[in-house]
Parts: C-alpha cells; structure tokens; sequence
C-alpha cells in the first residue's frame, strides 16, 4: 500500500480531493482539499458559513457552480463532503430517507470538456466516523462513451494509519487525465491536525489552495482549516 505522501507528491495535479481515514490514534476523520491552475480556480477560498463548509470566490466575482459550492454538510447521521453542488443534493435525500449508497446513484461528472472533470462525494457517519461510503460520477477513460460510469464503495473498520483517497484528476503538472475510481493508501499522522499537515505539505506548492480537516460527529464547525 502507497503512503498519501508519496502518492500525492507523485500526482502534480489531483485537482480535488476527499480522504477518509483513520489516524494513528484511533480516529476517524474526512479530509477536502482545493488545487488550481487557472487564474479563476485559484481564486477561491474554504471557509465556515453557518453550518456549512463553502467553497466561496476570493474576490467580487460572480457565482459559478463548476467552483463555487458546499463542500460538506451534516445530514442527520451522516457528513456529507464532496466537490460540487451534487453534496447538497446528496445530503436532501439523505435527509429525505434514501440509504446512503442510493443518495450517491444517479448524478453526473461536470459538463466541463475537454477535462469532464469527476464528481466526487462521500459520506461518513457521525458516530465516529466508522463507515464510510464514498462515490465517483466520471467519464469513462475508455473515450467514446457518454453516459457517466458511477461507483459507490461502502468502507467499514479502518484500521489505524488507513485511508481511501478519491481525487478529480492523475495529472503529472502538464497532462490531465481522469483519476480512477480511489486509491487505498496510509497516513503517518497520529491525530487530526497532524494528517492537515501530512496533505498540505504533499500537495504541491505551486497549485494548492485550500485543504480541510473536519470529524464528522463534530461536521463542519469545528473544521481545521489551511490556506496559502
């Protein structure tokens, strides 16, 4: 199994990207966190409004749901974190009653070619983070087809130091391809403020954005936040 570190120093551009993990000392924890090339993708912040984690323009510009959006919600027993609007939608049904694997069917990768960029989303349940149930909408790397390839994978009992790793994109800084479904992986972090500094150091410097920590029985409040 690859440590985060070397994968995602290996993977010059993840774009977006959710882990869920347990740290060393026993904890379960979700971790979101923002890359960027463009001037636009760049241009943005993570931050606690109200209840909620945002993803909100750093500027005076416009809204625009491909960059601007909740990042992560509570829903009754479940956190709900992912890189778009569908987290919103995911956490209605959710709320509604639909079974958190039936909360992730049906929705789309981003209408965004030539990249077609995943939708990514997971929940977690707030009694400690003890399940997970994580999910990708993405274009199929096959070429040719259309209709979005959706995953669902339910993770229960990680063991401490484990982590499963959903990123937008594979990208070696120049080419950018669409990532596979998830990566297992292992973090060396004891606790919680820790595996923030484990991302943020691997990510690379250059397009790094935004990165968060959050538990979920506590959800979005008590979220750690890092920023360039």
């Amino acid at each position: 199994m690859t440590d985060l570190s070397t994968y995602l120093s290996g993977n010059r551009y993840p774009g977006r990207g959710i882990l869920y993990a347990r740290v060393r000392s026993g904890d379960h924890v979700i971790a979101y966190f923002l890359t960027g090339r463009s001037p636009a993708s760049r241009e943005r912040t993570l931050h606690i409004a109200g209840d909620d984690l945002v993803v909100a323009p750093s500027n005076a510009s416009d809204h625009d749901p491909l960059r601007h959006y909740t990042a992560a919600e509570n829903a009754g027993d479940w956190l709900v974190v992912g890189n778009g609007e569908q987290v919103t939608q995911v956490a209605d049904r959710v709320r509604a009653g639909a079974p958190a694997q039936l909360a992730l069917g049906d929705l789309e990768y981003e209408p965004d070619p030539p990249i077609h960029t995943s939708r990514i989303t997971a929940l977690v349940s707030r009694d400690g983070g003890r399940e997970g149930v994580l999910g990708a909408a993405r274009r199929s790397r096959a070429g040719g087809r259309e209709a979005a390839d959706v995953m669902t994978l339910t993770v229960r009992d990680l063991a401490p130091g484990d982590a499963v790793l959903l990123t937008t994109y594979d990208s070696d800084g120049d080419s950018v391809a669409t990532a596979a479904p998830y990566v297992e992986c292992a973090v060396a972090a004891e606790h919680t403020d820790g595996l923030l500094d484990e991302i943020w150091v691997a990510l690379n410097p250059k397009l790094r954005i935004a990165a968060a920590v959050l538990d979920p029985a506590e959800g979005p409040t008590g979220a750690l936040l890092r920023a360039d």
